[in-house]
């Protein structure tokens, strides 16, 4: 709020967020934050007990829940460590929610699905930044990968049963040194080719915007390409 010049200092911004219904700040790493200045605003009678009773009632409602006031002994979360986290269960679980939110805009011609049983014999071609570089598939406020659990969607086309073949174009989102030669060589000897393209955290996150929409660096360069 303070950022965006809706308030003055941290008492205001305390006070408005209060009446406006908030109860719990991003503030981890800082001593000075708004929430300190709550106790404040509390004997200026900017705000009422009440409403700090009402604030604070449904965060400790759901730690609560959580278990986190109980012994560790009775709180089955604590028994849980990276071999739960990363089950097969759990990666199928992954997979699924994965293939289930996938949103096509298009579909000339029937293009999608490929189908594994149409595929044997064919060229596929997977082209762009995006196709083999497992480190910029994460966005902001993700956890840290599991290099062993990463599909890039080279690697996961590569279990098909067709002559997969691989040209990243540029090594980066930001896309500044690009070899058309390189993705124009693999797009046309193929049949099918898979185009990655985006943005990533090199190029845009919390506190960091784009000035447009349009495809950073060549990026849009390597989509004629490939389409050509």
């Amino acid at each position: 709020m303070l950022g965006h010049h809706y308030t003055r200092t941290f008492l205001e911004t305390a006070v408005a967020s209060m009446n406006a219904g908030c109860n719990l700040e991003l503030s981890y790493g800082m001593r000075n934050n708004v929430f300190m200045h709550i106790p404040q605003a509390l004997v200026m009678g900017n705000i009422t007990l009440q409403m700090l009773r009402d604030r604070v009632r449904p965060l400790f409602y759901t730690r609560m829940r959580l278990g986190e006031f109980d012994p560790p002994a009775m709180n089955p979360y604590s028994a849980l460590d990276l071999s739960a986290v990363q089950s097969p269960e759990h990666r199928n679980l992954s997979l699924e929610a994965a293939v289930k939110s996938f949103v096509l805009l298009k579909n000339a011609r029937g293009t999608l699905p490929l189908r594994a049983r149409d595929l044997p014999g064919k060229r596929l071609a997977v082209v762009g930044p995006f196709a083999d570089n497992p480190r910029v598939l994460f966005g902001d406020y993700a956890p840290v990968p599991e290099p062993q659990y990463i599909y890039t969607p080279r690697r996961g086309l590569e279990t098909l049963p067709a002559n997969v073949s691989f040209a990243a174009g540029c090594r980066e989102p930001q896309c500044q040194q690009y070899s058309r030669v390189e993705v124009a060589g693999a797009a046309g000897a193929a049949d099918v080719v898979v185009v990655c393209l985006g943005t990533g955290t090199d190029v845009e996150t919390e506190a960091k915007d784009r000035r447009d929409l349009s495809l950073p660096g060549h990026q849009l360069e390597l989509l004629q390409d490939a389409v050509q």
